[in-house]
């Protein structure tokens, strides 16, 4: 495979270079090409009373100008930098032509200043401001973005630091926030209407005639089952690289944002998954990675080489590079359709080798929430032909499955021809009967040569509570704990990967009781309509709150019936994950729940209000996958 950045492309990025005065001009100078000083106070807004104004602007990436929303005049916007026990006030100016918001990702809050209209505040209106004023009771890294329609997909991110009160108990010389993004020349609402419409529509990594006789792809048994049932085992992601570009600070792959370090440093870096849709695996080649906190919560130090972050999560790491020379930061889509790219360098103007894009990865069985592994008999199945993530309604995609997926969508095709196409006349077409089809082939198909009539894809007996109508595809029949896994595509790339029973906490959990009871939640969908669900519910269906009583103690037990991770994310509260590290399980404030897995975490209800919960893919979320949390006071009735 050739490299992702090849000489034709630096050539044209070369030429780009004399726009770097135009970047500088929009980017803050904390994500500047480079960030130098030992231990630098970073350019920042701090203090006790800061101004922060949402306003509509452009950006430039890798020489091309996007329309963005910006804050302060900057995207990312600006580094909000505060310290433990100090009070802020933050007052929002809105000067966009539409309510606009800000929500704090992982702040302890008050519940009136969390920021989601609807939920917590009625918004800020167009032209008016509103006052933020609560007191800063933790440290760490996080970010905060707007939960108002669509907006955080133009730019509406930033990204937070606390200082502790105290002494921190990482060392180090020298930080770098390294903000992960992707950005698109399309309007977020374009892109909703083409999910809704296609939900294949930026997939253009599908299997190939090529990919099968290579041995890139399934072998021909497995397609011509999964094209029987009309499922795609590549659909990882649903905005891709075909219309995404991928950013560190700002700045496209092209751009090359790069960080300065002395040859000996402990270096901190501070990553942010503010995208709207990309869950990144991480590494610099030739460099560990010691994670030393994760969603601002500081971890026992483990050292890895690649890490996945999920959408709205956050992890500190330490790296020490003793060499006088550069290194790749990479930031490789989940679905191998592209990368965020930076280096980090002893000097400015320095490069090294960018590596290529890894093979895509193909949903499995395990995927389907059907793992044999721990079934008697099973125990030596061959599990690793393809399964999907969902019934793929297009005319395109039915004519390749009928001919066992071998229909090409060939590399190397300009595919931006391909935005304006009119899909309406699908939009009216019901699929429910052939998703629920699928599902029912499952009985009986022959697998490695196990019968497996007892596997159902569509079964509500494995989830009672959940609504019974098109917006469920499938039900997982066997979801595992996927906790001690890499995240998908990464079991066999050779090296360390961070997986979340790694984690645990440096300090003991601040609440170590028991839960008093247990709550299951199942993360459904019908990819065939592009909607998204708690419980085959979406949040404009269902009005009443999942109710908590100030103070109990809940475990909270997540079940992915889909073929798609989803980033889970809780306002308000902080969560123990139960990965079997007692009273110093990890404490996060948001989880990937693997396709066809489950997550299990307590969390204590002791933040009075209603409170957000929902999928931090934002356009899974505006789809509907979110309910409101409501954690009443003790004695009301």
């Amino acid at each position: 495979m050739n490299s992702v950045f090849d000489r034709r492309q630096f050539l044209r990025g070369a030429a780009l270079a004399s726009g770097a005065a135009a970047l500088s001009a929009w980017l803050p100078a904390w994500a500047q090409t480079v960030s130098a000083g030992l231990r630098p106070t970073l350019p920042t807004v701090s203090g006790e009373d800061i101004t922060l104004t949402i306003a509509r602007q452009s950006m430039t990436i890798d020489g091309h100008r996007f329309r963005a929303i910006g804050i302060n005049g900057t995207v990312p916007a600006p580094l909000v930098r505060l310290r433990e026990g100090q009070r802020v006030r933050l007052n929002v100016v809105n000067q966009l032509e539409e309510d606009s918001s800000i929500h704090w990702h992982g702040l302890l809050v008050p519940a009136k200043h969390d920021g989601v209209p609807g939920v917590s505040f009625p918004g800020i209106k167009p032209g008016s401001s509103y006052l933020y004023d609560f007191p800063v009771i933790q440290s760490g890294t996080y970010w905060y973005h707007s939960h108002s329609g669509l907006q955080e997909q133009e730019g509406h991110y930033g990204p937070i630091i606390i200082d502790p009160a105290g002494d921190d108990p990482v060392a180090y010389d020298r930080e770098h926030v390294i903000v992960l993004a992707d950005h698109s020349p399309l309007s977020p609402e374009a892109i909703f209407r083409r999910l809704k419409v296609n939900p294949g529509h930026f997939n253009f990594q599908r299997q190939t005639l090529a990919g099968l006789l290579s041995g890139r792809d399934q072998p021909l048994k497995d397609r011509l089952d999964w094209g029987q049932m009309r499922m795609d085992p590549t659909d990882i992601s649903d905005v891709t690289g075909s219309t995404y570009t991928y950013l560190v600070n700002g700045h496209g792959p092209f751009d090359n944002w790069t960080a300065l370090f002395t040859p000996g440093e402990r270096v901190r870096l501070r990553v942010i998954n503010a995208s709207a849709m990309t869950t990144f695996n991480v590494r610099i080649p030739g460099l560990p990675l010691t994670i030393v906190q994760a969603d601002g919560q500081n971890v026992v130090p483990v050292t890895v080489d690649e890490f996945q972050i999920g959408v709205a999560e956050t992890y500190d790491l330490i790296v020490t590079p003793s060499e006088d020379k550069a290194f790749t930061l990479v930031g490789e889509a989940i679905d191998r359709s592209g990368m965020a790219r930076a280096t980090l360098a002893p000097r400015a103007g320095m490069t090294t080798e960018v590596p290529p894009l890894r093979k895509r990865p193909l949903a499995d069985m395990k995927d389907m929430g059907m793992d044999m592994s721990s079934t008697p008999g099973m125990e030596g199945m061959d599990m690793s032909g393809g399964a999907p993530r969902g019934v793929d309604p297009s005319a395109e995609k039915n004519a390749s499955a009928r001919l066992g997926g071998t229909a090409a969508v060939m590399p190397g095709m300009d595919h931006s021809g391909m935005s304006g196409m009119d899909h309406s006349g699908m939009a009216g077409m019901d699929h429910s009967a052939m998703a629920a089809e699928a599902g029912d082939q499952m009985n009986g198909m022959d697998h490695g040569g196990h019968e497996m009539a007892s596997m159902k894809m569509r079964d509500f007996a494995n989830a009672p509570q959940v609504k019974r109508d098109p917006s469920v595809q499938t039900i997982s029949p066997m979801p595992v704990d996927r906790t001690g896994e890499p995240g998908q595509g990464l079991a066999d790339v050779g090296h360390k990967v961070l997986v979340y029973k790694d984690l645990m906490a440096l300090e003991r959990n601040p609440d170590v009781r028991a839960p008093g009871r247990s709550i299951d939640i199942h993360l459904t969908g019908n990819m065939e309509r592009f909607m998204w669900s708690f419980d085959g519910e979406k949040m404009s269906d269902h009005h009443e709150p999942i109710p908590f009583t100030e103070g109990e103690r809940v475990r909270i037990n997540l079940i992915n019936d889909t073929m798609m991770g989803h980033p889970i994310h809780i306002h308000g509260h902080f969560f123990e994950l139960v990965t079997g590290h007692g009273d110093h399980a990890p404490r996060k404030h948001t989880v990937i729940v693997q396709p066809g897995g489950k997550v299990s975490w307590d969390f204590t209800a002791d933040a009075v209000g209603d409170w957000a919960f929902h999928c931090h893919l934002l356009y899974h979320m505006h789809a509907g996958m979110m309910r409101v949390v409501s954690v009443r006071p003790k004695g009301d009735a």
